[in-house]
């Protein structure tokens, strides 16, 4: 069996993935510790410093090596399919998004601290941004359809479980049972805790400056979206 089509850029991807996982993962692991030493402040520019360049790194690299390796379908040209994409990437964004979270504290602005949120869009999944990474990546393996963007799909998905477990054994340790009925009230998979009668949707706590910004910014990507691609082409990794 011929295994031509496992580029370099395969193995360097899964090395990168890795890299980001033990780094943001670590990162969130040491926070408590950090934070007695340097400050919640300054160890979230840490924070940042550190993710930030490599998930860009991570960005660039895919964008320009999505094409990678075998193509296992191609379904470009089959009519809905690209509406399809760019819907479930909308989607994904109102996830991946923290709008959930205090930006000002994001931004360490305000002092960052650890919450527990039951509300917006934790009453659909307790982890939103492993939900909006699974729609991301199903968007874009249906789209380009490679070896490559299907290993890249696996290793980002692997990191985003792993971070759900870890998450979740965090908060245990910091809230203790705080977060135990926390966690009866909610729910990992979409919207099972709204089924189970434990979560009832309000629309008003979805009406949030912040999720403007998320409309705003699908735009302006969707319509920047090909600069984008010519200038991650330029770097040439």
């Amino acid at each position: 069996m011929s295994y031509d089509w496992l580029t370099s850029s395969h193995l360097i991807m899964l090395g990168l993935l890795l890299g980001f996982a033990i780094a943001h993962s670590g990162l969130a692991a040491l926070r408590s510790r950090g934070e007695k030493l340097i400050g919640p402040r300054l160890y979230r520019v840490l924070f940042a410093l550190v993710s930030l360049p490599f998930a860009s790194v991570l960005i660039i690299y895919f964008f320009n090596h999505r094409y990678d390796g075998l193509q296992l379908w191609q379904v470009q040209g089959v009519p809905g399919v690209k509406e399809t994409v760019w819907i479930l990437s909308a989607i994904s964004f109102l996830f991946l998004y923290p709008a959930t979270f205090n930006l000002l504290e994001v931004a360490a602005i305000q002092k960052p601290q650890v919450h527990l949120f039951e509300t917006g869009i934790m009453r659909v999944t307790r982890h939103p941004q492993m939900v909006g990474q699974l729609i991301w990546c199903v968007a874009h393996t249906l789209w380009l359809g490679t070896t490559f963007t299907l290993l890249t799909s696996v290793g980002l998905m692997a990191h985003h479980l792993f971070a759900v477990w870890h998450g979740d054994r965090r908060l245990q340790a910091r809230y203790g049972e705080s977060f135990e009925t926390l966690k009866s009230r909610t729910s990992v998979i979409p919207f099972l805790a709204v089924w189970q009668g434990h979560q009832t949707l309000s629309w008003r706590e979805f009406m949030r400056p912040a999720y403007v910004g998320v409309a705003g910014f699908v735009l302006i990507f969707w319509w920047a979206h090909p600069l984008l691609m010519r200038a991650t082409g330029s770097v040439g990794w």
